[in-house]
């Protein structure tokens, strides 16, 4: 799969739900849903889910008269699908999942699956199966954006030589301070593994040995009484903001959000990040399927996928969508330089790899697991 190159040319707790009402007012558009009614759709929160409520939420439930979409914030993962769709007591309609999550849920049964014809075409013409980026379209997933982990620091405590590597981020002694990690082994792995010297291409073939995992391991043996965890994508700005950490790992549009829509001096390093696609599924009995399919549709075509653009720093997974991304909607920022794919920030970048992750994220889960309860 050569989505790494593609895309640099081309561009379990569950949290508070929120009701957005579509405006009776507005009459239904016939590509936008053939039935209305209350759709629960699930993704992480914060800043992102905010970008989602203004470029897909809103104009779909507008385009839907008398729609309802419930906004429900979860950690990822796929326990709680597995759990619903074995318990029969589906609740959620279309969830927000990184790809790895994606496959390893098609592979159990628990998705509907998706006929990629049925997705409208792009803004110029060019079917779906050709205007989506390679590498972003499943049997059981269609992808929205191109995401990244990163690391970032805020520039008021940092005086003097900066950071600018993922060794540094592991380098207590020139930078002493805490540091933010998200809890588990994926990512976590791979930036300790560039931090001790091997290339960013070749991480997954060290990754692949006992030995490689046990060398990760060790690096993050460095640092681990100075960590500070988190769980939710909103978290590390917050901790860079309270001072609780020097530097933490964070989803780039996150940290992009805190500088451009809050004033946060901090600075991202783009070095050794780890980039991944989030994609809509619908679990296996989704209580509005049809619904769901809709909303999927519309929120994946051309003009959605680049509105969510200008207003956090994910790239939109079509062809087609690249070219209309433009500023960041309250600021004159050019949006372009802000993603993850933007050729200066893929430099020394690595693409996660699903396979790697689909195959092996229950046994690292528990041996991450059984590491941080050595304490």
């Amino acid at each position: 799969m050569t989505v790494r190159n593609t895309l640099a040319v081309g561009a379990l707790g569950i949290g508070a739900a929120l009701v957005f009402a579509g405006s009776t007012a507005t009459v239904a558009n016939a590509k936008a849903c053939a039935k209305a009614g209350e759709l629960t759709v699930v993704s992480w929160g914060g800043a992102y889910t905010k970008s989602q409520v203004e470029a897909y939420h809103k104009p779909f439930m507008k385009e839907c008269a008398g729609s309802k979409i419930k906004s429900q914030d979860y950690n990822g993962g796929i326990a709680e699908i597995k759990a619903q769709v074995e318990g029969k007591k589906v609740s959620w309609d279309i969830v927000d999942v990184e790809l790895s999550d994606a496959i390893r849920a098609c592979d159990e049964g628990l998705l509907e699956t998706i006929d990629h014809s049925t997705l409208p075409k792009g803004d110029d013409g060019t079917p779906a199966t050709k205007d989506f980026l390679e590498g972003t379209l499943y049997e059981c997933a269609v992808a929205n954006i191109v995401w990244s982990t990163i690391f970032a620091y805020d520039k008021t405590k940092i005086k003097g030589d900066a950071p600018k590597t993922m060794a540094d981020f592991f380098d207590l002694k020139k930078w002493p301070g805490k540091r933010g990690l998200r809890k588990g082994a994926k990512v976590n792995l791979e930036f300790a593994l560039m931090a001790d010297g091997v290339p960013a291409k070749d991480v997954y073939k060290v990754m692949a040995t006992k030995a490689g995992i046990d060398r990760a391991f060790k690096k993050l043996d460095t640092i681990k009484k100075s960590v500070v965890w988190w769980t939710a994508g909103a978290q590390p700005p917050q901790l860079l903001a309270d001072g609780e950490v020097l530097m933490t790992t964070a989803y780039n549009g996150r940290i992009f959000n805190a500088v451009a829509g809050e004033g946060k001096p901090f600075e991202i390093v783009w070095d050794g990040q780890v980039y991944d696609l989030d994609l809509w599924v619908i679990p296996q009995g989704a209580p509005n399927k049809d619904l769901a399919m809709d909303f999927l549709k519309f929120s994946t075509a051309t003009k959605q996928l680049a509105a969510q653009a200008s207003y956090i720093s994910y790239g939109p997974a079509r062809k087609s969508s690249a070219p209309l991304v433009g500023k960041y909607y309250n600021k004159d920022i050019d949006m372009g330089p802000q993603m993850p794919t933007a050729p200066v920030n893929l430099k020394n970048s690595v693409q996660n790899n699903f396979e790697f992750w689909a195959d092996n994220a229950d046994q690292l889960k528990e041996r991450f697991n059984a590491w941080l309860a050595k304490g």
